[in-house]
């Protein structure tokens, strides 16, 4: 029995809430200071109410660069352009068993202030060619603007195709591959969000679609559910202490080979907006068509799920009935869509991995549960299935968090670990007043030079 109940109702088309807008200097190119939430006035904190479905949409699918500077962070608008000036020196990924995902750093054209932006781009793994060809791309660009040399850029890799693809991405790019533990970065990457980038991570409920959470220090412990082709479960209790609980294989994975199968669908992405376009009433079988009403004394609604598919038995059943009793074939009553096919079976997934995710915590004593990996892409079916399972099986004790950035947890992870020198973020400038100092001598020496 799934608490996915009042699905068709699950993504309201009108009310939202979020943060107000960001600094609208951010288009001017250099780097804009931002206030830190603490500095900020209570007007400044105060959610707002959205008016559309568009702005959520853009705001989850849509997450743009993280541009980061000496006073704080913040997102910036996907439609401001990467700037074509060199990079930090490391392109840095996480190769999974679906997707690859890159996270590059850049720096902010004709500026001279420290800081930039961290850009994410990610490739499925079939096209890792692409991917190699993207970073070797990277790398020529740092090479002509910067003038390094190949044994000062690195590739940072965490995943299994940190492994896999080792030897291709040595042989393309001629340059070091580091590859780092997979668990720990994805702890370092979401620290990294949760506690520095605003209007990064967010809850989402049926009342409240979407709502941000002010970023903070005190964080520990939670539960990261990291759902990429399988599901892993992290139970941190600090800064790079962390353990993994449990897992299970019916992850992201298993839903693409199953609608890869089952429908004509040949990208992730395609499945998941057919299923945003499916009725699972149709395929599933609901509380409702086994007791025709409510079961309230349980608390299922008549919309609930009983059983995943529980229809397609009977109804193929009835159908080849139907056939042999006709001389005229009839195929309208035996196939199943593959929107409502597709539907279903995300339901079914999420809806496993949410109970799962409720049990741990529950064993674990967690009350703060965050979402990650390229399985949720933003979409809000999922999001919203994910959030109803935690407070469906907690009884609102318990709350999901999710994240703009999901699926680069481990690649800003692994950049994390060889972050370029002054790249901004906060403890990163040491020796700048050594720098320049070191700058004025050596142009006070010219300029003695050149009047002589």
């Amino acid at each position: 029995m799934t608490p996915a109940s009042e699905h068709e109702d699950a993504v309201p088309p009108a009310t939202a809430v979020a943060q107000d807008p960001l600094p609208q200097a951010q288009t001017h190119g250099a780097p804009t200071p931002a206030t830190p939430p603490a500095q900020q006035s209570p007007l400044k904190r105060r959610l707002r109410a959205m008016t559309s479905t568009e702005e959520i949409d853009s705001t989850i699918n849509r997450p743009g660069s993280v541009k980061i500077n000496v006073q704080g962070a913040f997102i910036v608008d996907p439609d401001t352009a990467t700037p074509a000036s060199g990079g930090s020196g490391a392109a840095n990924g996480r190769i999974g068993g679906s997707l690859a995902k890159v996270v590059y750093f850049s720096r902010e054209v004709d500026s001279t202030d420290p800081g930039g932006r961290l850009n994410f781009q990610n490739f499925e793994t079939d096209r890792i060619d692409d991917c190699v060809e993207f970073m070797r791309h990277l790398r020529d660009n740092q090479l002509t603007l910067n003038g390094s040399q190949p044994g000062e850029l690195c590739v940072m890799a965490t995943g299994g195709g940190a492994y896999k693809f080792y030897d291709k991405i040595i042989e393309a790019l001629g340059v070091d591959v580091l590859r780092e533990d997979e668990m720990e970065c994805l702890i370092i990457g979401l620290d990294f969000f949760i506690t520095e980038i605003p209007r990064e991570v967010f809850t989402y409920s049926e009342a409240d679609p979407m709502q941000f959470v002010v970023p903070r220090d005190n964080i520990y412990p939670y539960l990261l559910v990291n759902i990429g082709s399988g599901v892993s479960f992290l139970k941190v209790t600090g800064p790079r202490s962390y353990q993994r609980v449990g897992g299970t294989s019916l992850g992201g994975g298993t839903l693409w080979g199953l609608l890869s199968i089952m429908t004509g669908a040949r990208t992730f992405d395609e499945m998941l907006d057919l299923a945003g376009h499916g009725d699972n009433a149709k395929v599933d079988m609901l509380v409702g068509d086994i007791y025709g009403t409510d079961y309230g004394k349980i608390g299922l609604k008549s919309t609930t799920i009983a059983s995943s598919f529980g229809k397609v038995f009977r109804m193929k059943r009835e159908a080849e009935s139907a056939a042999e009793d006709s001389p005229v074939p009839n195929d309208s009553e035996s196939s199943f869509s593959g929107a409502d096919i597709s539907r279903s079976l995300l339901y079914a997934i999420s809806n496993n991995i949410g109970q799962i995710a409720y049990l741990q915590s529950q064993i674990h004593n967690l009350s703060n549960i965050y979402f990650g990996g390229s399985f949720i892409r933003g979409h809000r079916q999922t999001i919203n299935t994910l959030s109803y399972a935690i407070k469906f099986w907690s009884q609102g004790e318990k709350q999901a968090y999710f994240l703009r950035h999901e699926g680069y947890l481990g690649s800003v992870g692994a950049f994390l670990k060889r972050q370029p020198r002054n790249w901004g973020r906060r403890g990163s400038l040491e020796g700048m007043e050594e720098m320049a100092e070191a700058r004025r001598n050596q142009r006070e020496a010219e300029a003695a030079a050149s009047t002589t």
